[in-house]
């Protein structure tokens, strides 16, 4: 196993779009990182660098202290003993599930018995124990993953990459298939990169997240970090659906712009005075209904999605989209009281006063 280390990536195409600017990122040997963005923020353009699909403009990619990738040089992807694993699996149909998984040791000429021993041994790992004579075609979808997950495997890479690996798989299936793909990389000691839209998957399976806008890396923290301690406004709220409020922070606490929140002091975590924004989590507000209060305190549920641990709601407040979390489902239309027990303050860079 390997980590791998990038080190100021960046990538122009010759139309000129860029699209990785200075990327940094170190991924220890053994850990499993998820890069997540919204879409064109170049996480998967980062995962095809690193495989080797795509030659950085400036920068290097190493792997195991191995430099692979540079400016006019680069180890070609079948030499860098990296497993991948796509959102389509890629299965041969005309292939049995054995001679799917062999495919890669076959074409490192690696003996005939050897590649026998390891199709069997992976594919016991990924749970397929029995199957090498299966036609793929029998197979569920969740199977035919776990086939390409354990093709990937066979060579023994120094890094797995997973591109959207469980997106196409419909829940409940999806969300076994993370229990046992957290699993089996513990237990192999895996160094894993995964790029994924979907935010809980994130959190559920990574060590680290690392979050891209715009070709960049935003943040790169623990999981519990990045949902509580977000060290951007679009951090805050690309993870957490935070809502963002323009304003100012005094001695005195945070006055919204157009808009009649006020938050004492001690409600608001952040640094400094002045001109900047407020990201407010949907697990720190509280709706209460039926409460007594000025109408400048009124809103209005507009939406109101039922969870396993809490509500997904979104009131009307004052023409400000609030997103809120609620251990009942208020009904839309609904009018209630939001109470802020908890916000972030970002100052703006030219309205920071110490």
């Amino acid at each position: 196993m390997a980590g791998v280390t990038l080190a100021e990536v960046g990538l122009t195409y010759p139309d000129g779009h860029t699209a990785l600017t200075g990327v940094d990122l170190e991924v220890a040997d053994g850990e499993f990182v998820a890069l997540v963005g919204p879409s064109g923020s170049g996480k998967t353009t980062l995962l095809r660098t690193v495989a080797g699909f795509l030659a950085p403009s400036r920068g290097t990619v190493a792997i195991g202290g191995e430099p692979v990738a540079s400016p006019g040089a680069g180890v070609p992807p079948e030499g860098r003993r990296l497993g991948m694993v796509f959102q389509q699996h890629a299965i041969w149909p005309h292939m049995s599930v054995g001679a799917n998984v062999a495919y890669p040791l076959r074409r490192a000429r690696r003996p005939r018995a050897e590649i026998g021993e390891r199709v069997t041994e992976v594919l016991a790992l990924v749970g397929l124990d029995g199957y090498a004579d299966r036609n793929p075609a029998t197979l569920s979808g969740g199977q035919r993953q776990r086939v390409a997950l354990a093709r990937a495997l066979a060579p023994t890479p120094r890094v797995l990459l997973l591109d959207e690996a469980l997106s196409a798989l419909d829940e409940p299936l999806r969300d076994q298939l993370r229990v046992e793909l957290r699993s089996l990389t513990r237990q192999l000691g895996l160094t894993v990169i995964h790029v994924t839209h979907d935010r809980d998957e994130a959190l559920a399976l990574a060590d680290r997240i690392a979050v891209l806008d715009a070709g960049a890396i935003v943040q790169v923290d623990t999981p519990e970090r990045l949902l509580h301690e977000p060290a951007t406004p679009f951090v805050a709220g690309f993870l957490s659906d935070a809502t963002l409020l323009p304003g100012e922070l005094t001695d005195s606490g945070f006055v919204a712009d157009e808009h009649p929140l006020r938050l004492a002091r001690d409600v608001v975590v952040g640094p400094g005075r002045g001109s900047g924004t407020l990201a407010v989590l949907p697990g720190d507000v509280v709706l209460h209904e039926g409460a007594p209060g000025g109408e400048e305190g009124r809103a209005e549920v507009v939406s109101s999605l039922y969870g396993r641990t809490a509500s997904d709601v979104i009131v009307d407040w004052h023409g400000l989209r609030l997103r809120a979390e609620s251990d009942g489902r208020p009904v839309v239309g609904a009018r209630v009281r939001p109470e802020v027990r908890r916000a972030l303050f970002y100052p703006d860079v030219a309205g920071t006063a110490g």
